[in-house]
């Protein structure tokens, strides 16, 4: 289903139509309160327009990191509200990123949003032994997907950060993603982990990962969600195929999260379904001290608001106050 839901943004164009799942993330924000985000380096129309829709929906008070002049300079020549604003001036992105950091540090910022930059430039600061924003658990990266032909929302890790996850990667792969899916309102998230069969066979190391998964879930090294594992894509996402499959399982065919054996194919599964099965995409970092939303330079206004409004849910959901 699709909602008409028709917004104008700061610069002019409308947000295109979104699916029934993502209307229902940006209502479910309505009574929350704006998240401060740092946004890095918004020194373009897309990245600076999308910041500044998030604050139009209420879904963030944008601090931008950016040399000013250049900032300004989009803005003008975008038609860009800067109007109450604060800019923390930088000489360079890498320098952008660096003092975006610092900000979280200093308990000036709540959530992280890319700007104009390169991936690896504000990771390579996240991640940073001594100034960065490790926690206890390993960084991953989440697609959140709005797929016309599913019933819920589709959350796939991890296809942007881990390329080859070993066991213990996968592990926090898995509860970021079940705590993203318990901020978005799931209260025990259906967790599928992808391999190319759905049994357990030595020569498939992915399939063994899987098995050793679910038993560390079910010996409580992972908590909050329901796993699966392992599971074609195919008996994952059917319940036709499982059934057919002889598979007994709460999860196939029903998932939240599908969990992919290493990023090339994570990320193989979110495009074609974005490019395929005209799926929507937004996305998070999760495993930080804070949200970071990691869109691609190439996304849309849509992408980045929905974005915002999972790192708005995420913090106000460690607060105590998820309304989902």
């Amino acid at each position: 289903m699709i909602l008409p839901i028709d917004t104008t943004p700061s610069n002019g164009e409308a947000l295109p139509d979104m699916g029934e799942s993502f209307a229902a993330i940006l209502k479910a924000t309505g009574p929350l309160d704006p998240i401060v985000t740092a946004v890095v380096h918004p020194c373009d129309d897309a990245s600076l327009g999308g910041a500044l829709e998030a604050r139009d929906q209420g879904l963030i008070t944008p601090l931008l990191v950016g040399p000013e002049a250049r900032i300004r300079n989009v803005a003008e020549e975008n038609d860009l509200d800067l109007t109450g604003l604060e800019i923390v001036t930088s000489l360079h992105s890498h320098d952008s990123a660096q003092k975006a950091v610092r900000l979280v540090h200093e308990g000036r910022a709540q959530a992280l949003m890319k700007g104009a930059l390169h991936t690896d430039e504000i990771m390579s600061e996240v991640v940073h032994k001594e100034r960065g924003l490790r926690t206890e658990r390993r960084m991953s990266h989440i697609f959140v997907l709005d797929v016309p032909t599913y019933s819920k929302l589709l959350l796939i890790s991890d296809a942007a950060i881990n390329i080859f996850p070993d066991l213990q990667t996968k592990a926090d792969i898995i509860q970021n993603a079940i705590e993203l899916g318990h901020a978005l309102g799931v209260d025990l998230p259906k967790v599928a982990i992808l391999s190319a069969v759905e049994t357990i066979y030595p020569k498939i190391p992915s399939t063994v990962e899987a098995g050793a998964l679910c038993k560390m879930a079910d010996r409580g090294q992972i908590t909050g969600g329901l796993l699966d594992g392992p599971l074609a894509f195919d008996n994952a996402v059917s319940k036709e195929a499982a059934e057919a499959k002889g598979i007994v399982s709460e999860v196939a065919g029903d998932p939240d999260i599908l969990i992919a054996p290493d990023l090339e194919a994570g990320n193989m599964i979110a495009k074609q379904l974005m490019y395929l099965a005209s799926a929507d995409s937004a996305g998070l970092v999760m495993g930080a001290r804070v949200p970071v939303m990691l869109t691609s330079r190439a996304d849309g206004t849509l992408s980045r608001v929905i974005s915002a409004a999972l790192a708005q849910l995420v913090v106000h959901h460690r607060q105590g106050k998820s309304i989902l």
